[in-house]
């Protein structure tokens, strides 16, 4: 029975479909229900729902805090989105979060239970799934002994000092008899994001479950040895007496395993082939060809097979890496637009593909580029506790590993970066405005007054100044300057008794004629109708 909580803050809605199904004949229990986002968060703890049915607008929290809420917190948590036809662009948005599903309200009682039997069935299949990471768990305890595995990657990284090679395969019952060799290591693609989906242990399971369906694909051929090195990567030895024959047999092989782990897995792997090799001895030299084979996923993305023969002369021209791009990047972030900024990214990462510069050097380079943005940062006056709050981008990146993921992330943190310093300054600008407000009431009554004389005491520009000016306080500097001094006289007139030119030059007014004027435009009268009248 999977645990159901539904969410929605107008009650009709949320009791109708909670008393209009039959939630335990459809496998489900319904263990809360809750009128707005924030409980739905409170409770996602202790509840430990399998579903959450949220509508995507609510009060407090919407659908979408929810459902952005559980994918980074309780990421097996399937969430279905309520949502009415006037809020499909935010269904949309929640798509993006990857929500299992959504339906439109007002819904019936079949859409309903038609959408959740679905659901039912994939997460029967994620049980099962479960069940067989369970069963791989068993088998990797039950798997050939741990020496087997220590002495083949010996064999393949050449650590191994006996010339007696052949006995030893005998005596550890592996059979490597043949005329040619070839080594390909097979490398998970998406290992951050599988590690947060599967912590700990169950990461390891999944590294073994590619080892594994490799291990079934060359022992039906019988013309191989799979198994895993220190780095979790899934290392293959493929022989035969042929070298034809063994080319061939490794590309219909390579590929196999690689559709079949997309297929079973739901994740991709990289695979590195090294070159052909006509002794054991030398076979190291192989395994050293598919693994720099395997770093040009660096540049070529994932889900590939590369073979080592293909860098030789096979990736075009190089074009040396043109560092103009980085200065134009840190241009567009302090002023440019999102566009641009995202448009400059696209042609440094081009530019990094096409030079084919070494990974480190690569690494190198976005390096360069983020601390170069730190110190647009620091030029801005942007501290270090402002732009620390971006986790460690120096770092962050090593955890990407391809030039593709580089680029989406760098788009990402420039996106973050140009928020910080858009925001630092709309909070400057709003600090010198409330500046501004107080040296105008401060001197209002000095018929000297003028924006030159403002900015001067600012230190801005006339044109920054009257847009910063607007911005805040909605008037123009002459508009605001003459409402404060309207309302002083206002303030003269009913408290005083000094006459009207007295009042004119106390507010900054050296005509009291052109006095009048400024207060019956404001007031609609005169200042000695207004007197009167007070």
């Amino acid at each position: 029975m999977y645990k159901i909580i539904i969410a929605d803050d107008e009650d009709n809605v949320r009791e109708g479909i909670r008393d209009s199904l039959n939630w335990a004949e459809l496998g489900f229990e319904v263990v809360g229900d809750f009128i707005n986002g924030d409980e739905v968060i409170q409770a996602a703890g202790t509840l430990k729902p399998d579903v959450v049915l949220t509508d995507i607008n609510m009060p407090l929290v919407d659908g979408l805090e929810v459902t952005r809420y559980l994918s980074e917190n309780h990421p097996l948590t399937k969430v279905i989105i309520l949502t009415g036809y006037d809020e499909f662009e935010y269904a949309q948005q929640a798509l993006k979060l990857k929500v299992y599903d959504y339906i439109l309200k007002p819904n019936t009682a079949d859409e309903l239970r038609e959408m959740l039997s679905k659901l039912k069935a994939a997460l029967d299949d994620e049980t099962r799934q479960v069940e067989d990471l369970g069963m791989l768990k068993q088998q990797l305890r039950e798997s050939l002994p741990l020496v087997r595995e220590r002495y083949l990657n010996q064999l393949v990284t050449g650590d191994l000092r006996e010339s007696n090679i052949d006995d030893k395969l005998a005596y550890l019952e592996i059979d490597l008899k043949a005329n040619y060799y070839l080594v390909a290591v097979i490398d998970v693609d998406d290992q951050g994001e599988l590690k947060k989906l599967f912590p700990g242990s169950e990461s390891e399971l999944l590294y073994f479950a590619v080892c594994n369906i490799s291990g079934e694909m060359i022992s039906r051929e019988k013309n191989g040895v799979v198994f895993q090195n220190n780095d979790d990567k899934t290392v293959v030895i493929l022989f035969d007496d042929d070298m034809e024959v063994l080319s061939r047999a490794a590309t219909r092989i390579f590929e196999e395993i690689k559709v079949s782990v997309r297929e079973y897995l739901k994740f991709t792997v990289s695979i590195g082939v090294g070159d052909i090799m006509s002794s054991l001895k030398n076979i190291h030299y192989s395994h050293k060809r598919a693994l720099s084979a395997l770093e040009y996923r660096f540049f070529l993305g994932k889900n590939r097979i590369i073979h080592s023969g293909d860098m030789e002369g096979g990736l075009g021209e190089r074009v040396p890496y043109d560092k103009l791009w980085e200065k134009k990047l840190i241009t567009a972030i302090k002023s440019g637009t999102q566009q641009e900024i995202d448009v400059i990214v696209e042609k440094i990462i081009k530019n990094l593909k096409e030079s084919y510069l070494s990974m480190d050097r690569c690494y190198i380079h976005v390096q360069h580029i983020i601390v170069s943005i730190m110190d647009a940062l620091d030029d801005l006056d942007i501290g270090e506790t402002t732009h620390s709050k971006i986790s460690s981008p120096l770092t962050e990146i090593y955890g990407l590993i391809t030039l593709d993921e580089i680029e989406d992330w760098l788009k990402t943190y420039c996106s973050r970066i140009t928020g910080i310093i858009l925001e630092t300054r709309n909070k400057c600008s709003k600090m010198q405005a409330v500046k501004a407000e107080a040296y105008i009431r401060e001197n209002y009554a000095d018929t000297n007054i003028s924006m030159d004389m403002v900015c001067k005491y600012l230190v801005l520009s006339t044109s920054y100044f009257s847009l910063i000016f607007k911005n805040h306080t909605g008037e123009t500097f002459i508009g605001y300057l003459t409402r404060i001094r309207v309302e002083k006289a206002k303030e003269l007139l009913k408290c005083t008794d000094l006459k009207t030119y007295e009042i004119a030059n106390r507010t900054g007014y050296l005509d009291p004629h052109y006095f009048n004027l400024i207060f019956k435009k404001a007031t609609g009268m005169t200042p000695t109708v207004y007197r009167k009248m007070m």
